[in-house]
C-alpha cells in the first residue's frame, strides 16, 4: 500500500531545498561576467561579438545576433522574411504568447493551428487548410524542446511559397534527424530567459543563414540603422528600427552557459529518461513523447492527467489544480503554465493591439480570421491537463533526484482516486 499523502499530513518525498536551483553558478560565470563588469564597454563590446560567433558555431547558423529578449529575435525574423502589414502569419494555438504577439508587432495578423495531441507541437496536417491569400509566413514553434517533423514542415511551405521563423525560444540543442532547432527555417529566435536551457537572465538570439534577412533584421536590431553599432555609424534610421540589443554583462553570463551547455544538455536527458523508464504504466498518467528522429531537449517535462482513467467527471481545471498541489505537497516542482490557449486571450479574442481594430481594420486583413476558441479542440484538451515540470531535472540535480522526482510522480498518481479538489483547494 502507498504512503499517505504529503497533502493528506503524509511523508514528503522530497524536502524543501534538496532540489538544486537553476542554474548552477560557477567559476567560468564568474571570470566572465567580472570581465564585462571591468571593461570600459558596457554596452555592445567584445563579450557580445564573441557570444554571437560561438552561437553561431555551436548551432550551425551563418550569421548569429544577441537581442534583449526571444521576442524582440522572433520580431526580427518577421522583419527579416519580408512580412508586412495586414499579412497573415500562422502559428500554433498553444504556446507562450510571444510567438503570437510578434506577429502583431509588425502589423501583421496571427491565423492559428491546432496542435497535434502526442507532440502539443502544431499539427502540420492541418497547416494547408489555415492558409489564405494574404499568409506569407509560419511561426513554427519547437514546445518545450520537441522539434516539429521539418521534412513536412519545409515541404508545405516551399510548396505554398511560405517563409518559415523558427521559434526555439525552449528548444537549445534539440534536433530533427541529427540537425539542430534554427537551422531548417529562414530564419530561428532562441530566447536567454532564466527560465532557458542557456540563460543569461534575460536574453535572446537571432539566427538565419540568409545575408538578406540578417541585413533587414538588423535594421530592426537597431535604430533602423544599417551599420553595426561597432562600425563607423552615420547614425541615420533607414528604416523602422526598435532598440533590441543588449549588454555586455549579459553577454558575458550567456557565453560562459553556452560554455557548459552540452554538459546541462547531457544532464537533462539522463534525468528525463530516469522518468521515461519509471513512470509508464502509471495510472491515469499521459507522458511526454519523443518520436523516431527527434532529439528533445526536455524543457518542460509535461505530465497529463487521463481524466478518463482517475474516473474524474467534474471540472477538469479544478481537478487538475488539485493533483498539482498533491505534487507541490510532495516536494515535487510543478506548475500549471499557459492556462489559455493563444486564441482565447484578450489581444486577439478583442482584435486590437493598437487601437481601432488595429492591424485586423486595415481592408482585407480581417477576411478568414476565426478566433472562436471551438475551433482548437486539441490545444484545449492540452490546456485542460497538463502539468508542468521545469528545471528540477536539470543540473546540478542528477540521476538520484531524477529517480525520486520520478517515484514522488507515481505516489501521487497511484492514489489518484483521493484527490479530493474541495478538500485540497481552499
Amino acid at each position: 500500500m502507498s504512503e499517505k499523502l504529503a497533502i493528506y499530513g503524509g511523508p514528503k518525498s522530497i524536502q524543501p531545498g534538496e532540489i538544486k536551483p537553476w542554474p548552477p553558478v560557477d567559476e567560468t560565470d564568474e571570470q566572465l561576467v567580472l570581465d564585462a563588469l571591468h571593461s570600459t564597454q558596457q554596452a555592445r563590446g567584445p563579450h557580445n561579438l564573441a557570444f554571437e560567433k560561438e552561437f553561431a558555431e555551436w548551432n550551425g547558423n551563418r550569421y548569429a545576433i544577441l537581442t534583449n529578449s526571444g521576442t524582440a529575435a522572433l520580431h526580427m525574423g518577421l522583419v527579416g522574411c519580408g512580412v508586412g502589414a495586414g499579412d497573415h502569419v500562422l502559428v500554433t494555438a498553444y504556446s507562450w504568447s510571444s510567438s503570437a504577439t510578434c506577429i502583431l508587432h509588425h502589423n501583421a495578423i496571427p491565423i492559428f493551428v491546432d496542435i497535434d495531441f502526442d507532440t502539443i507541437n502544431m499539427d502540420i496536417d492541418k497547416i494547408e487548410e489555415a492558409i489564405t491569400p494574404r499568409t506569407k509566413a509560419i511561426v513554427a514553434v519547437n514546445l518545450h524542446g520537441l522539434c516539429l517533423n521539418y521534412d513536412k514542415l519545409m515541404a508545405v511551405a516551399r510548396k505554398h511559397n511560405l517563409k518559415v521563423i523558427e521559434d526555439c525560444c525552449q528548444a537549445h540543442g534539440a534536433q530533427f534527424r541529427g540537425r539542430n532547432c534554427g537551422t531548417f527555417g529562414d530564419a530561428a529566435a532562441f530566447s536567454l530567459n532564466q527560465n532557458k536551457c542557456i540563460c543569461s537572465g534575460e536574453g535572446g538570439v537571432f539566427v538565419t543563414d540568409n545575408e538578406e534577412v540578417y541585413r533587414a533584421a538588423c535594421q530592426l536590431w537597431s535604430f533602423g540603422e544599417t551599420r553595426m553599432p561597432e562600425e563607423s555609424r552615420d547614425y541615420h534610421a533607414y528604416a523602422l528600427g526598435w532598440m533590441y540589443r543588449t549588454n555586455e554583462l549579459t553577454a558575458a553570463y550567456a557565453r560562459a552557459q553556452l560554455r557548459k551547455y552540452p554538459r546541462h544538455f547531457e544532464t537533462l536527458r539522463q534525468n528525463a529518461a530516469v522518468l521515461n523508464r519509471i513512470l509508464p504504466g502509471t495510472r491515469a498518467l499521459i507522458l511526454p513523447v519523443e518520436p523516431d528522429g527527434h532529439l528533445h531537449n526536455w524543457y518542460n517535462y509535461n505530465l497529463r492527467i487521463d481524466f478518463d482513467a482517475a474516473g474524474w467527471t467534474g471540472d477538469r481545471r479544478r481537478f487538475r489544480a488539485a493533483v498539482n498541489a498533491a505534487l507541490n505537497a510532495e516536494g515535487v516542482p510543478t506548475s500549471i503554465w499557459q492556462q489559455f490557449i493563444l486564441p482565447e486571450m484578450t489581444v486577439f479574442q478583442a482584435k486590437n493591439a493598437y487601437g481601432g481594430g488595429f492591424p485586423w481594420s486595415i481592408p482585407g486583413a480581417d477576411e478568414g480570421v476565426d478566433y472562436n476558441p471551438e475551433r482548437f479542440p486539441v490545444a484545449r484538451r492540452h490546456c485542460e491537463s497538463y502539468i508542468a515540470l521545469v528545471m528540477a531535472l536539470r543540473a546540478p540535480n542528477g540521476p538520484d533526484m531524477a529517480e525520486r522526482i520520478a517515484l514522488a510522480i507515481r505516489k501521487v498518481f497511484d492514489q489518484i482516486d483521493q484527490i479530493d479538489p474541495d478538500r485540497i483547494l481552499q
